[in-house]
């Protein structure tokens, strides 16, 4: 069974549908190749997927040690090559975090990032900048 389905549906956009939930997502072409950029942009998911991806795991991987991370935000920056072939050369993400946690909790968290399935998909020459930050959210 397919994970999603995807319809061209013109204008340089697509309308992609996650089977199990029927969650839906909108593509467009980013507004410096074409398009109208009134939705996210694939390369956009792909950036945005490994932040999803970190947070989804440290959740999974400490959800049963005490460590907490309700409310963790992440900002994710995508930076595009300036010479062809146009692709995604660095993700930058930035963690901010809702508490404070021990230096061994804070190791443990910083290894999980950069070996959640994105991270570890990703191509080894793309660029994937993660500053942990530990600041707190107030």
């Amino acid at each position: 069974m397919a994970t999603v389905e995807t319809t061209y549906i013109g204008d340089l956009r697509t309308e992609n549908t996650h089977v199990q939930s029927g969650t839906q997502i909108l593509t467009d072409a980013p507004t410096d190749n074409q398009g109208k950029g009134q939705a996210f942009s694939p390369t956009d998911l792909l950036a945005v997927a490994l932040g999803t991806c970190m947070l989804t795991t440290i959740a999974i991987k400490t959800r049963n040690d005490g460590i907490n991370i309700d409310g963790a935000k992440c900002s994710v920056t995508k930076v595009m090559t300036s010479a062809p072939p146009r692709k995604v050369a660095e993700i930058q993400i930035k963690m901010q975090w809702p508490r404070r946690y021990s230096e061994e909790q804070q190791k443990r968290i910083e290894e999980i990032c950069v070996t959640c399935p994105v991270y570890l998909s990703l191509h080894p020459d793309m660029v994937k900048t993660v500053d942990f930050g530990w600041e707190v959210l107030v």
